[in-house]
């Protein structure tokens, strides 16, 4: 803040933009997310089970940048709640394939509509609907475009340092 009260504007700086709008978004997730198992991790892990085809756990850990044993025990907590199930992979049984349950299914609807909520009003004071999935879509290519220049830096962690918060294990 400068002396005025006022945000000190840091024009150009990217990385902090980045920080300041991953801080603000990850506050919001928390209050939506609540107790859901492993908060953001599990909704983007619970995400990519109904949306992706990830023929195994380990594909999804890979899918998702998460380290593999951490993904079990994560894994572990949504079985445990219902949420998911592991099964046989029928183009190889060798493999379990982690499946939504209608309740994770149903859970999920709720939540993505919280989730987008929350997401339009960390962006909406700053940008219009169209603007916003402008950002969004933009956003998303960049994300793709960069998703494994760092192979072995798991993403989570990234953020956990970014955000200042213990690492999960």
């Amino acid at each position: 803040m400068s002396d005025e009260g006022k945000p000190v504007e840091a024009e150009g700086d990217f990385g902090w933009s980045l920080g300041v709008l991953l801080r603000a978004f990850h506050g919001s997730l928390v209050t939506v997310l609540g107790d859901f198992p492993h908060g953001v991790r599990g909704y983007q892990t619970l995400s990519t089970v109904v949306h992706g085809d990830q023929p195994s756990q380990l594909a999804l850990a890979a899918h998702l940048g998460i380290d593999r044993t951490v993904m079990t025990y994560l894994i572990d907590d949504l079985v445990q709640a219902g949420l998911v199930e592991r099964r046989l992979n029928p183009a190889d049984r060798r493999q379990r394939k982690i499946v939504a349950t209608d309740e994770g299914a149903a859970a999920l609807r709720k939540l993505e509509q919280r989730v987008r909520e929350a997401e339009d009003r960390v962006l909406g004071a700053a940008l219009d609907a169209g603007e916003r999935e402008a950002f969004r879509t933009l956003l998303r290519r960049v994300a793709c475009g960069v998703r494994d220049v760092e192979s072995d830096t798991d993403p989570c962690t990234v953020v956990d340092e970014m955000l200042g918060t213990p690492t999960e294990t």
